[in-house]
This record gives C-alpha cells, structure tokens and sequence, in this order.
C-alpha cells in the first residue's frame, strides 16, 4: 500500500499588515508576497499626495530552516501632488529592500525572529531621498487560545536626515492581535507607532491597521486591508490588496 503524500504546512506571510511573523520559508524554498493594488492619500500643510502602484514584490528563499533572504524592488509607482490647484505627477521606481531574516527560537507559545535590512537608493528622483537607509526588527509572536495571536514589532530605522547631512534613529513599534475566523479565513487589526528622530523636528507617526486573510490553499494565499492615520503626521489612508504564493 503506498504512503500518501502529507499536506504541505500552510504558507506563512508577513503580509498584509505592517507587523512581520516569526516563521521563515522552509529550506529551499521561493515565496513571493505582493502588491496586487495600492494607493495612499497624504494632506500636509495644504499639499494633497496620492501615491499609486500595481505591484511590490517581496521574494524570499529559505536558505536553511531557521533562515531566509528577502529582496523587495517597486518597478512601477505613480505619485501625484497637488497644491494650490497645480497638479505635479512624477512616474519611476522604487527602492531595493534587502532582509535576512533569522528565526531565534519557536516554541508552542512563544516565537521570535530578528531581521536586519537596508535600503539602496534606487528610486527614481523625486520617488525617494536617494539615500542609504537601514534597521532591525525583532518581532514576538505569542499564541493565545481561542484561535487568537498576538504579535509585537519593535524596530530600530537609522534614516538620513531631512537636511540630508547625515543621519538619525526612528523608533517604530506595534501590536497586531489576529484570529482565525475559520480554516480559510483571518482578521488582523494592528496598532501602530512611529517616532522619528530628525534633527530638524521629531515627527511622531499613529495609525490604526487591520486586513482579512483568505487561504485558498496551503501555497497560495490572499489579502485584502487598510492603514488610517490617526494624527497629522501620518498618511490618511492606505488601502490594498495583495497575494502571496510559495513554491
């Protein structure tokens, strides 16, 4: 009698909110997560910019079993800026992100992964600050009963200074509760905060976060969720749908 193949452990995203899990793509393993559809809406000081794109792919490979490496490029964004009635619109791509990301322990409760990253400034001009930028993140994952998961996300940026002569700390942190609504289907709702450090001004940055989940099988899942500010510094909305697939 022949041994039937088991089922493949689902896949495990950082997608869709801001937080990151803890679990890496197993060994030898592609995954993609993506942007399928975004678009951001930002009011400062009278100047309206509304930031679009298609698609923003992650694409990592499991390097062993308690490691992968991620490398993210936008190859198509559209910003549009609008002042005083003159609308400026300027078209390129994005920065490259690169990550490592690094399971340091996973128990039955408890998890936690660090993942150093930088930015190499690619942007089109205009799209970025043409700037070297990096950081860490150390994301807990607690599993709680009831099909509930919390999820903590303390970060350290080192970003360039707006005046652009050197550079500064930004604090980020988080806290997503999620829960399994049935085998298929997920909701996540997040906080989230950021303070960062610019010696030309602290700008403190709150939002409010939440997104559905679907699994449509153990490879390929998708998503669907919204970022709201919750003060003046901190963009309006950001509204999205997303997949990712392993393979």
């Amino acid at each position: 009698m022949l041994a039937q193949n088991a089922e493949p452990t689902p896949i495990c995203t950082d997608r869709p909110t801001k937080a990151n899990v803890t679990c890496t793509v197993p060994k030898g393993d592609w995954q993609l997560e993506s942007d399928i559809a975004y678009t951001s809406r930002d009011r400062q000081n009278g100047v309206t910019t509304e930031t679009f794109y298609s698609v923003n792919p992650y694409l990592k490979y499991g390097l062993n079993d308690f490691q992968d490496i991620e490398i993210s490029w936008a190859p198509s964004i559209r910003q549009r800026t609008k002042e005083d009635g003159q609308t400026q619109t300027t078209s390129g791509a994005g920065d490259v992100y690169l990550r490592l990301k690094s399971r340091l322990f996973s128990g039955d409760t408890l998890s936690m992964a660090l993942i150093p990253f930088a930015k190499a400034p690619t942007a089109t001009h205009g799209l970025s600050n043409d700037r070297w930028e990096g950081g860490v993140i150390a994301p807990l994952g607690v599993t709680l009963p009831r099909g509930f998961s919390l999820t903590f996300g303390p970060e350290v940026d080192v970003l360039a200074d707006m005046e652009g002569h050197g550079h500064h700390v930004a604090i980020t942190n988080l806290i997503n509760v999620s829960h399994a609504l049935n085998s298929r289907l997920s909701l996540a709702v997040e906080l989230w905060a950021q303070d960062n450090y610019d010696p030309a001004g602290t700008i403190h940055q709150r939002s409010a976060d939440g997104a559905l989940i679907f699994l449509v099988n153990p490879r390929l899942q998708l998503d669907m969720g919204a970022n709201f500010g919750l003060n003046h510094s901190t963009p309006n909305s950001q509204i999205y749908l997303g997949l990712s697939y392993r393979f």
